[in-house]
C-alpha cells in the first residue's frame, strides 16, 4: 500500500503516468477521481521522477522565458541542450534578479562547468550568465537574430517610402510581407512583386540581400566556413 490506504502504488504509478499525455481533468473524468486527487498523485509521481533523474550538471544550457499569465507575467525555464530536457523553472519575472535564481540554485562549482548559454539577446539573461559563469560562451539563438534583421530591413522600407515620391511609392506601398517573407514562401504573383520592388528601387535591393546573405551563416556546418563567411564583410 501507500502511504495513503485508499490506494496502491501500483496505482499511484498509474495515475503519474496517465499525467504525463493526459491533463488532470481528463484522467480525473476517466478514472472517476476527485481532481485534487490526481492533482497530488502527479506531484508524487513528478517527484519520484526527479529522484531518479541523474545529477545536474548541464555544460551547455539554453534560457528562455514563458507566459504564465495574461499580460506579460513571465517565468524562466532554463534547459540542459545536451540532454533535451528542462532542469529549471522559476524567478518572477525575466529580471536579472530572477535569472540569478537559477546560478544560485546550481551552484558556483557547477555554474563553473557551463561552457555555452543559447538565449535570445535580453541583455538582463546575458548580463547574469557574465556574472555568474564568465567562463561561458554566449550564444543568441537565430530566432531573434534574424527577427532583428527583419525589423532594419522594415526601417529601410520606411524610410524609402517617406523619401521616394510619385509612381515610384507604388512598387513600395502594401509590400511589406512580400519583402520581409522567406522567398521560397511566397506565391508567384508574391514573387513577381518582390522583383519589381527590388528592381526599381536600389537601397532596399540593397538592405534585402544584405538580410539574405546573412541567413546563410546557419547554413555552414564548420568553423572554417563561418570564418572565410565573416572575412567578406557580414
Amino acid at each position: 500500500m501507500a502511504d495513503n490506504p485508499f490506494y496502491t502504488k501500483r496505482f499511484a504509478d498509474f495515475v503519474g503516468r496517465k499525467c504525463r499525455s493526459m491533463t488532470i481533468k481528463d484522467v480525473a473524468k476517466e478514472l472517476w477521481l476527485d481532481w485534487h486527487t490526481v492533482k497530488e498523485l502527479e506531484k508524487e509521481y513528478m517527484k519520484k521522477q526527479l529522484a531518479k533523474a541523474p545529477e545536474c550538471k548541464p555544460s551547455v544550457i539554453g534560457v528562455d522565458e514563458v507566459s504564465v499569465k495574461k499580460g506579460h507575467e513571465y517565468r524562466i525555464i532554463v534547459s540542459d541542450l545536451e540532454r533535451r530536457r528542462p532542469i529549471w523553472f522559476g524567478g518572477t519575472d525575466r529580471s536579472e534578479e530572477s535569472m540569478d535564481l537559477f546560478y544560485k540554485d546550481l551552484g558556483a562549482d557547477k555554474s563553473a562547468n557551463i561552457r555555452l548559454a543559447v538565449m535570445d539577446m535580453w541583455k538582463a539573461f546575458r548580463k547574469s550568465a557574465n556574472n555568474h559563469a564568465p567562463q561561458a560562451a554566449i550564444l543568441f539563438d537565430k530566432f531573434h537574430v534574424i527577427r532583428h534583421l527583419g525589423e532594419a530591413l522594415d526601417k529601410v522600407r520606411k524610410q524609402e517610402y517617406a523619401r521616394v515620391t510619385g509612381s515610384k511609392r507604388k512598387f513600395i506601398k502594401g509590400q511589406k510581407y512580400v519583402l520581409l517573407s522567406h522567398r521560397e514562401n511566397l506565391s508567384s504573383d508574391g514573387r513577381k512583386s518582390l522583383k519589381l520592388l527590388l528592381a526599381a528601387n536600389n537601397r532596399l535591393n540593397t538592405a534585402y540581400v544584405l538580410k539574405e546573405s546573412f541567413s546563410q551563416l546557419w547554413d555552414y556546418n564548420s568553423a572554417e566556413l563561418v570564418n572565410e563567411f565573416e572575412t567578406l564583410g557580414f
